[in-house]
């Protein structure tokens, strides 16, 4: 099982190399690597228990939408680095909380920007109704271009 160890160390893409190395030389290599891939869960295939080694990344990764305080390590037994790393993941929180404000000011003030362009669009719309199609026509002679000058 050293060679297995060894071969996790590299991850995943070692796996999908040495599995598609294995279709290539010799068919039945490759197929049997694919069966004990599915059959250890290392390529996380199962649906319900653990997907190998990888199990714990894939589990951080939905974690990382939430609050961090809510996931806290073991201490490590190291006080200082334990110290280190609680300062850091509150830094990081409020660093988080700090750009979704950001990012919500950023959406209000483009949404604003967009109604003030809509409604500027339909008061011109509105003043153009409005307004007569042509200038306005005096009652004088000069004007009239039906009669004849006597």
């Amino acid at each position: 099982m050293e060679l297995v160890s060894r071969i996790d160390d590299y991850g995943k893409p070692a796996w999908i190399i040495l599995m598609i190395l294995g279709f290539v030389v010799f068919w039945p290599v490759g197929l049997a690597l694919l069966f004990y891939l599915i059959w250890s869960g290392r390529m996380g295939c199962r649906k319900h228990g653990p997907a190998g080694r990888w199990h714990f990344e894939e589990k951080a990764r939905q974690f990382a939408g939430r609050n961090f305080s809510k996931f806290r390590m073991a201490p490590s037994g190291n006080s200082a680095f334990d110290e280190y790393r609680e300062e850091t993941l509150k830094r990081l929180e409020r660093e988080h909380e700090e750009f979704r404000d950001f990012l919500q000011q950023l959406r209000h003030a483009r949404d604003k920007a967009e109604f003030d362009q809509f409604m500027a669009d339909r008061r011109k719309k509105d003043d153009a109704e409005d307004a007569p199609d042509g200038p306005p026509r005096s009652g004088g002679e000069a004007d009239r271009g039906d009669q004849p000058a006597a």
